[in-house]
């Protein structure tokens, strides 16, 4: 049979364990998930219009451009003209940043196209200081 030692002179045994190990290990982990959890994330702000269907305007077209983002091969168009792909579409992009930064620009995509050819060209738009923009999206 085990036996513990006499915890003093009443006899009584002392049957806990030492749990400092333990406490170590759970400070060591809080600090490490603090530490973790202030990392910055990088993000792209897009603003989503605050007014209803029925109030938006009627597009001009000889003040709009359209950018197409396409499923499959050709992947990108602009106003109507394809390219196979970001690197044939971006060098068009420069060629008419003037004409992007003046016109009324619109972003139409395919629903099954994916996000990164999205954040490509939101990233280029950003980058080059291009902010009015809409987005088309068909009703349900």
């Amino acid at each position: 049979m085990i036996k513990s030692p006499d915890a003093g002179n009443n006899g009584w045994r002392t049957l806990t364990p030492d749990i400092t190990p333990l406490l170590d290990i759970i400070f060591i982990v809080l600090v490490f998930l603090l530490l973790t959890a202030n990392i910055p994330l990088k993000s792209l702000e897009v603003e989503l219009p605050k007014t209803d269907s029925e109030a938006l305007s009627v597009v001009q077209e000889d003040k709009s451009m359209t950018i197409n983002m396409l499923a499959g091969n050709p992947a990108w168009a602009l106003q109507g003209e394809k390219y196979e792909d970001w690197a044939a579409f971006k060098p068009v992009l420069e060629q008419n940043l003037d004409a992007l930064k003046k016109a009324d620009l619109m972003l139409a995509s395919d629903s099954t196209v994916t996000v990164d050819n999205m954040m490509k060209l939101l990233a280029f738009l950003q980058e080059h200081e291009i902010q009015a923009t809409e987005i088309l999206m068909e009703n349900e």
